[in-house]
């Protein structure tokens, strides 16, 4: 008996793109066992809840969607993943209504673990209530492949999981796990079927996917490359890419691509090179400068995105001016600002000087503005000119 059919399932989704990609994969393989999506104004028989806990305020908006949806959903199955599931089992597992806890190790398994507890009696259900399944951090090996749009119109293809950096105010390394990856065979065949499918444009994601190749002994160029031959995908995307495994390869090969766009996201965090120390980021901001320079020298249209986080440990009024002046200086388009979040067990902690909350608020509204007239200098070059789309 197919304990799918005639069940319907909603969906949500914290976070990153790679967690977007992650939930599509999850409802697109739920769906091909005959299990609905829930439509608006009805109830769901088992809700999936994939989170985030790279803030506090991320911690609590999980907190309050898993809320919302036992509410919104009474009597249904309701599983929690994600970085906050493995971040804080316990916390997650003890919320009313919650059934089932799965780490990243575990996320692979999450049909089963539906199928399971659709298959038990109320009795069996509440006995089992609450539980939770957690790989230590330092035994996550699984990489769970992911290529789906959802209700996108993009697909997202998952190339990497995990990250080995541990930067000082970063919990990422403890959610994830290690840096590993699928092979270029593997992420060559989803990349086609996604073309098959309809699919005109593919954003590569992962959590660092410049660190391509751990796994395998393969290259990040060597994707780009393959990936730029399939047959009916018109675009690519890179989501983000650290600066230091920005290449100048890549740059070049991007440059002359057939099919890779002129978009780059490149975290830089801060503008200063004595907290880029102290975030322990590996790089300095001439390094980050040169990558610009030379994107711009090769691509003189392109879009550039930056992260940067303000108010972290350590950054004083004289470092966070250093940093502005920095970005200031930068030909960047966007900025994607960050207030600084204390993560419990990160290094960060053990760095004196804290800014507190008003200047943090204070800071991160003039980077946003320094964001918008950024983007408003870069879309002002492009009035009275016609632009390729997708149709």
């Amino acid at each position: 008996m197919n304990v799918f059919v005639d069940k319907k399932a909603v969906y949500y989704t914290l976070g990153c793109k790679l967690n977007f990609a992650e939930t599509s994969t999850i409802g697109s393989a739920l769906k091909a066992q005959g299990m609905a999506t829930v439509r608006k104004g009805e109830i769901a028989d088992v809700c999936v809840i994939n989170t985030c806990s790279v803030t506090e305020v991320a911690d609590s908006k999980c907190r309050q969607a898993i809320n919302r949806l036992v509410r919104n959903h009474p009597g249904a199955v309701v599983v929690v993943t994600g970085c906050y599931a493995q971040l804080k089992p316990e916390q997650v597992s003890a919320l009313e209504g919650v059934d089932l806890v799965l780490g990243s190790n575990e996320k692979g398994q999450i049909i089963e673990a539906i199928a399971r507890r659709l298959q038990m009696m109320p009795e069996e259900r509440k006995l089992a209530a609450h539980e939770y399944r957690i790989v230590r951090t330092a035994d996550i090996r699984n990489f769970m492949p992911s290529c789906s749009c959802g209700d996108r119109t993009r697909y997202f293809l998952k190339v990497q999981d995990g990250c080995d950096y541990y930067c000082t105010y970063c919990t990422i390394p403890f959610a994830r796990g290690r840096s590993r990856n699928g092979s270029i065979d593997l992420l060559l065949g989803q990349a086609r079927e996604a073309a098959l499918a309809g699919a005109k444009e593919i954003v590569i994601t992962g959590v660092n996917i410049g660190d391509f190749g751990k796994t395998t002994g393969e290259s990040f160029l060597d994707l780009l490359k393959a990936l730029d031959n399939v047959e009916g995908i018109e675009r690519y995307r890179i989501s983000s890419i650290e600066p230091n495994l920005l290449t100048d390869e890549v740059i070049q090969f991007c440059a002359q691509s057939r099919a890779f766009m002129p978009h780059f996201h490149i975290p830089l965090q801060s503008g200063s090179d004595e907290v880029l120390r102290l975030m322990r980021r590996k790089y300095d901001t001439a390094l980050f400068r040169s990558k610009v320079e030379r994107v711009l020298e090769l691509m003189p249209d392109a879009f550039i995105g930056v992260d940067t986080i303000v108010g972290t440990r350590g950054e004083t009024e004289e470092l966070f001016e250093q940093s502005y002046k920095f970005i200031e200086s930068l030909d960047v388009t966007r900025l994607h600002v960050f207030p600084y979040s204390e993560r419990p067990d990160t290094l960060a902690l053990r760095i004196e000087h804290v800014v507190d909350q008003r200047e943090k608020s204070r800071r991160t509204n003039r980077l946003i503005a320094l964001s918008e007239k950024k983007l408003k200098a870069f879309t002002e070059k492009f009035v009275g000119t016609n632009r390729p789309v997708l149709y």
